[in-house]
Order: C-alpha cells, then sequence, then structure tokens
C-alpha cells in the first residue's frame, strides 16, 4: 500500500457511535453526528448514521454537497454560519442551519423562497466560548424577527463550548439555556424542536446523571471519532481511540547521528548519544498533519518536524528505510491529515454485518469499566 495513508476502522467508529447514542437515548439526546474532521467522507458518516446518529452536521458547504452526491439523504445541518455567497447552495443542500447574524437568515429565507421550500433556523447563543453567537439578552427579539419571515422555520437555540476560550459546559449553563429555550416560546409562540447543547465537551456533564432540562441534542465528533474527553484527552469509557491510524514510511536511517566532532554542537543534541537508539526521517510533515498531535508506540521519542519530514529517536532496531510506521493522531492532526491531498484513506470493514450490536474482536484501546 501507498504512503502515507490513513487506515480507517468503520466498525470502531460504528461501536463508538453507538455506545454514546445508546448511553443518550436514556436521557433523552439525541446525537448529531460531525464529518467536518473526516472532511466530509460519505464512508464514516454512513458507519456513523448504522450507529445510531440522528442525521449528520457539517461546517463546510463543500463537505455537504460531497455526502449529497454520495447519495446520503438524511437531514445534513450546517453548524457555522452560512456564508452570504453561498446561500442557495445552503437552502438546497441542507435542511437546517446555525445562524448568528439576521442578514444571513434574511438571505437564506430569500432563497427558500426560489426554491419553494422551507428552511430550518437554529440560532446560536453566546454562553461564554466566546466564537460565535447571539448574546442571550438579544436572543428573543432576534428569533421573534426570524418568526415573521416567509421562507425560514425556527427549529432551535444552541450553544457552543470548549472550542475557541475553553469554557467547559456545566451544568448552570445547560440549565440557563433550558430556560432561554422556555422563554424564547413563551415569546414567540412556536415550539422549540432543538436545544443543542454542544459537542463532545458536552458528554461528562451528559453521563453525570443530573437534569438536562430541555438539551435535547448534542454534536458530536471527536468523541465518536478518537473515543476521548476533548478537554481532558482522557479516553472514554468503552471506546476505541485507534479507530483512525497514520501510516507514514521510514526515508532515511543514522545510527551516528546524534554524535558530533564540535563540542560545542555537542551541547545542542536532542537525541542521546548512545548505540541503543537511533534516528529516523519519515516522509511526513507539517503540510500532512499537525505534527504535535501525532503520538507513537513505546520506544519512539518525537524530536522535531518540517514541512515535509517528521524526525524521531527509536529504539527499533528493526526499523530500516522502507519501514512503515504506525501513528495516532489527536482531533487537530487527524483534521488536517483529511484534508492533505498527498494522504490516502484505506477503509477497513466498510460493510457493517446485519444487525450488527458491537465490535468483532478485541482492542487493547478499549476500556472495559
Amino acid at each position: 500500500m501507498s504512503c502515507p495513508r490513513i487506515e480507517i476502522d468503520l466498525r470502531k467508529i460504528r461501536h463508538n457511535t453507538r455506545t454514546i447514542v445508546a448511553r443518550l437515548k436514556g436521557r433523552g439526546i439525541r446525537v448529531s453526528a460531525v464529518t467536518k474532521a473526516v472532511c466530509g467522507n460519505p464512508a464514516i458518516a454512513r458507519a456513523m448514521l448504522v450507529g445510531g446518529a440522528a442525521g449528520l452536521a457539517e461546517a463546510r458547504l463543500s463537505n455537504a454537497t460531497r455526502l449529497r452526491a454520495a447519495g446520503i439523504t438524511c437531514p445534513i445541518t450546517l453548524i457555522r454560519t452560512p456564508m452570504l455567497s453561498q446561500v442557495g447552495d445552503v437552502v438546497s443542500v441542507c435542511e437546517t442551519s446555525y445562524n448568528t447574524e439576521l442578514s444571513v437568515i434574511a438571505a437564506l429565507a430569500a432563497a427558500a423562497l426560489r426554491q419553494n421550500t422551507v428552511h430550518g433556523i437554529i440560532l446560536m447563543v453566546e454562553m461564554g466560548d466566546r466564537r460565535e453567537g447571539i448574546m442571550p439578552r438579544d436572543v428573543g427579539n432576534m428569533a421573534q424577527r426570524v418568526v415573521g419571515m416567509p421562507g425560514v422555520a425556527l427549529k432551535g437555540i444552541g450553544a457552543n463550548f470548549a472550542c475557541l476560550s475553553g469554557i467547559a459546559p456545566t451544568e448552570a449553563k445547560m440549565r440557563a439555556l433550558s430556560v432561554l429555550a422556555n422563554d424564547v416560546e413563551g415569546r414567540c409562540g412556536p415550539f422549540i424542536e432543538t436545544v443543542s447543547g454542544g459537542n463532545s465537551a458536552n458528554l461528562p456533564w451528559a453521563f453525570e446523571g443530573r437534569a438536562t432540562g430541555r438539551i435535547n441534542d448534542l454534536r458530536l465528533g471527536e468523541a465518536m471519532l478518537l473515543g476521548v474527553d476533548p478537554i481532558t484527552g482522557e479516553q472514554i469509557r468503552g471506546l476505541y481511540q485507534d479507530a483512525f491510524t497514520l501510516v507514514a514510511e521510514v526515508i532515511e536511517t543514522d545510527a551516528n547521528s546524534a554524535r558530533f566532532a564540535d563540542p560545542k554542537l555537542a551541547r545542542l543534541r536532542l537525541v542521546p548519544d548512545t548505540s541503543e537508539t537511533k534516528r529516523l526521517l519519515l516522509a511526513i510533515g507539517h503540510q500532512d498533519t499537525d505534527a504535535a498531535g501525532l503520538s507513537m508506540a513505546p520506544g519512539n521519542t518525537f524530536i522535531g518536524a518540517t514541512s515535509d519530514h517528521l524526525v524521531l529517536d527509536t529504539k527499533d532496531a528493526s526499523l530500516r528505510v522502507g519501514s512503515e510506521m504506525k501513528l495516532q493522531m489527536n482531533y487537530s492532526a487527524l483534521m488536517r491529515a483529511m484534508a492533505a491531498p498527498d494522504i490516502q484513506t484505506n477503509l477497513r470493514y466498510d460493510r457493517a454485518p446485519p444487525n450488527a450490536r458491537d465490535v468483532d474482536g478485541s482492542s487493547k484501546h478499549l476500556a472495559s469499566v
């Protein structure tokens, strides 16, 4: 197989999704599967849908268009405020979009009327992350304006956490969002169908067992793809962390690379001067992924990266030019690698067995407690 590549285990994505969906169902919360980190890959989207996701959520219209071109017909929500230049395509591709600007909503309404349809609007509320959102005091006025526009329908409100400012969702913030949903209904009349509490960072709150109030939707990507809590980086109980593996090829080895003839240079060395280690160069770099977001097997140490090279120190004597090395990725590394034009994807277990309820086999990355 060619390198670099990403090996994708769709069984594990189905399992992660199914596990989370089942735990949230008892809390009255549905899952919107976020596919932006995988560039709207249709096979991965289908794995999430098979796992029980209620619909898909995308930040980029190009990804949503890719999903539609692949024959996916489920509801797709655009979770980034639409660009004015794309409102016509947004209406034709996505049933609903998250919005913060009245001018954009008006343009969506006009586009929907031209297309003889009604586009759903979810208003995003600023609750501390400082990325996007309408201030809570202004949501009622905005909602009233939306309700009065032909071509659009107010479907709900939502909030975002732990993206820009690292502000974690709390019980108090979820309670405040629920109260705001009630206030909007009381002011505008229409029932608020969706109250989206946030993203994968909300799972610790959602799993606590306390009252969820009006929150009935979470937009989840990282947790289902990588099995981790975005805030702590810790594994979520029962989920796989190795559904994605980045494979890179060794293009240079040098057992003596750490030795310097000049004593002044010796003080600068990064790799220990020992015959037990050698330097490796892998054919992958900053242009391909977030090098700081990669992790590797014990016995290998990250030294640095350039645009085209990853430099490691290794104790594995079997690695030589032409060898392949497997690397795990965090969310940032995955997102960039999936978008890199020179990295191919290799899908495994693309077809779910009929009535499959779990992942076959075992994994050292699967927690049992």
